[in-house]
């Protein structure tokens, strides 16, 4: 346990300036910046992995619907983002959303697909912001599509994972772990800003 302690620590040190930090954008905003963009910061992976699990807990139709629907509204949320529009509680509303999504998954609670679609669709508009913000007025198709392959990617990861726990005895345990992991990290966010 004492070794595990000096990770954990660096790890949280290290938190506050990758949770929000997505600095060297330039003007020239290629397709691997933005496939890379959403792995750069703790708070956009955590939201498109736990999107992806909730997709699996809540399974039926919230498997083919919810992981488009966040690259959909994502998309919509970078123009708003890539207009210059900057609302100042934007990387508030994103640590909230990992907050939520985690609470969600912890809980288990089997919300309605309507819900969780909403749901996902406003998480995906501030985290398309975000996006589109720190391409500072690079407003390249290249970098879009980027963007949208690494969040797909990320949507994905959840997602098998969230398959392979079902298939394991204590994978609903750990599923609700890793929302409680979330929604915690996302509270810390939260002090950070």
């Amino acid at each position: 346990m004492r070794h595990r302690i000096p990770v954990v620590s660096a790890f949280l040190a290290l938190l506050p300036s990758a949770a929000f930090a997505h600095p060297g954008h330039d003007l020239t905003a290629t397709f691997v910046q933005g496939v890379i963009h959403p792995l750069s910061g703790a708070d956009h992976m955590l939201a498109m992995v736990m999107v992806g699990l909730l997709a699996v807990q809540l399974g039926g139709r919230a498997l083919w619907l919810l992981p488009p629907t966040f690259l959909a509204a994502m998309a919509v949320g970078s123009l708003a983002g890539f207009s210059g529009i900057t609302p100042s509680t934007i990387e508030i509303g994103i640590a909230l959303s990992v907050v939520l999504l985690g609470a969600v998954i912890a809980l288990g609670l089997r919300t309605p697909v309507t819900v969780a679609t909403a749901l996902v669709g406003a998480v995906a508009l501030a985290h398309g912001h975000a996006h589109g913000a720190e391409a500072h007025g690079a407003v390249s198709l290249a970098y879009v599509s980027g963007f949208l392959v690494g969040t797909a990617g990320l949507l994905l990861a959840g997602m098998l994972a969230g398959l392979c726990l079902a298939g394991v005895g204590r994978g609903k345990l750990i599923t609700r772990a890793a929302g409680v992991a979330a929604a915690g990290t996302g509270a810390l966010l939260l002090t950070t800003i």
